[in-house]
């Protein structure tokens, strides 16, 4: 089984939310999913043939077999970040007040908050993680994070490489990646790659272990059409594997943890 790898420059931080967390949830992984992944290759297949090619690509996507090659070092950045929430009604009726009476109290309260430009959306803070690949006072080629993919039931298509070449970000907008020159074609991955689309079988007692998602193998393009009325089940359509990273947590503050790769 052949793979097709593409090497990328991280050029801005990642981030990532585990998928069994809700939109509130601010830790991210540590990697990219193949679920994550398999969109963005779905996503470019469409941009570059249109809406049919990408149909008619989605089963060799939903299959392929994903490997990641990641930087001698990752760093988690926890930081607090200004969000807007829409605006949720708690307090319920005091003892002894009439319908009317609350009523005309909570339309007063939501009068002050439009005055104040808080309403629909109210100003607060949120707990948010970023990951930064490598060492940033490195050079650029240790930095370096190779994505490979294989198709396991027969021959990897070309299109898979040219689909990898035109992936520009990973994760929530703005974990821009910067493809490096064209994808190679290589018989068997080293041992600095970890395959991500199936469970480790075998790991590092100080691995680190990551709840990363996949299709499963019932999804069918409507699952991935965001303007089909399918819904994505996770545990169906979308399963998680436990993947067991090759870094330990080397040290850790308030503000940061500092990975480093395991070495064998």
């Amino acid at each position: 089984m052949a793979w097709v790898v593409m090497e990328y420059q991280p050029v801005s931080i990642f981030s990532l939310r585990p998928a069994q967390v809700t939109a509130s949830g601010g830790k991210s992984l540590l990697t990219p999913t193949g679920f994550s992944l398999k969109m963005a290759l779905l996503n470019a297949s469409i941009q570059a043939g249109g809406l049919e090619e990408g149909k008619r690509r989605f089963p060799v996507i939903r299959d392929l077999q994903i490997a990641l090659g990641l930087p001698e070092h990752i760093t988690a950045i926890k930081s607090f970040a200004k969000v807007r929430r829409l605006y949720q009604e708690k307090a319920g009726r005091a003892q002894g007040e009439t319908e009317e009476a609350f009523e005309q109290r909570k339309q007063s309260r939501i009068g002050d908050l439009i005055e104040k430009g808080a309403y629909p959306f109210q100003p607060t803070i949120a707990y948010r993680e970023f990951v930064q690949f490598g060492d940033p006072l490195a050079p650029p080629q240790d930095n370096i994070v190779r994505i490979a993919c294989a198709y396991p039931s027969g021959a990897t298509p070309a299109w898979v490489g040219d689909a990898l070449l035109a992936i520009n970000y990973l994760g929530k907008r703005g974990g821009f990646f910067q493809p490096m020159g064209r994808p190679s074609l290589i018989e068997q991955l080293d041992e600095s790659f970890t395959e991500i689309t199936r469970d480790s079988a075998g790991f590092l007692v100080q691995g680190t272990l990551q709840m990363l998602d996949d299709c499963g193998p019932t999804m069918t393009f409507d699952h991935a059409d965001i303007y089909s009325s399918k819904r994505i089940t996770l545990g169906k359509e979308r399963v998680l594997r436990h993947v067991v990273l090759p870094y330990r947590l080397a040290r850790s503050s308030r503000g940061y943890s500092f990975y480093e790769r395991i070495e064998e």
